[in-house]
């Protein structure tokens, strides 16, 4: 028996001031994947989050979702001076009444999630004060304290140094391992797909794309066809490992 997909999209549409944004998207994600999201700024990536989110309805299709969502926005300011502790019982919001305080259990879910995070050293701290990497742990800890079983990230590497970088993928590898938590997220670098993701899905268009394994999809000539630019394969030498790289330089 074939286990239903944890995350369904069926024939997506989206249109914006009368401009056609997506149109004819489809796709599965499964129980445990990683799904990488790349493309090409402008084509749509944010719309088809939010739609999978459940922040924006699509004109037309349809998003199944089967588990719980989490999300993580990019570089996310509060416009209050929050500390990292209250930003993260934030997540607990669904587990709560209306007009109802978070409670014991709720502080100790909170404080469970930054020690997995590694940055419960931070909790006293203003979130606004933080920098860019630490921000993502916590916006991370934030969507697990909502106990979610899907985790969406909308470019959770934006503006982050390599450092950085390196940090959140490693941590995302980390849940998806350890936890079995589904993750999509989207991304400007083929390398993210490569450490991390299961899946892909290239956008090419509002109406073009690839959705397949990270084996099947993210090769050279998808990269090349997906940016408009020509990309090669650079290996690394050892072990097997790769990644892709821009060879316009003449």
């Amino acid at each position: 028996m074939i286990e239903a997909p944890i995350l369904a999209v069926r024939d997506v549409g989206v249109s914006l001031g009368g401009r056609t944004i997506l149109e004819g998207y489809s796709l599965d994600v499964g129980k445990g994947e990683v799904l990488a999201m790349l493309g090409a700024n402008g084509v749509g990536k944010t719309t088809l989050l939010n739609c999978m989110v459940g922040l924006r309805h699509p004109e037309r299709g349809s998003v199944t979702r089967m588990g719980r969502i989490g999300y993580v926005p990019q570089l996310f300011q509060s416009t209050f001076a929050f500390s990292v502790l209250d930003i993260v019982l934030m997540g607990r919001a669904r587990h709560l009444g209306l007009f109802t305080a978070p409670r014991k259990a709720d502080y100790e879910v909170a404080e469970r999630y930054l020690e997995l995070m590694q940055v419960a050293h931070l909790r006293d701290r203003p979130f606004n004060a933080l920098s860019g990497g630490q921000r993502q742990l916590v916006m991370i800890a934030q969507a697990l304290a909502s106990e979610c079983e899907i985790m969406i990230l909308d470019e959770p590497c934006s503006a982050l140094d390599y450092k950085n970088q390196a940090i959140v993928i490693a941590t995302l590898r980390r849940l998806n391992r350890e936890m079995g938590l589904t993750i999509v997220f989207s991304t400007h670098a083929p390398q993210h797909g490569l450490e991390v993701a299961s899946h892909v899905l290239l956008m090419n268009d509002r109406q073009r794309y690839r959705h397949g394994s990270v084996a099947e999809v993210l090769t050279a000539d998808n990269l090349t066809n997906l940016y408009d630019v020509a990309i090669g394969r650079a290996e690394f030498g050892m072990g097997g490992r790769f990644t892709f790289a821009p060879t316009y330089v003449q």
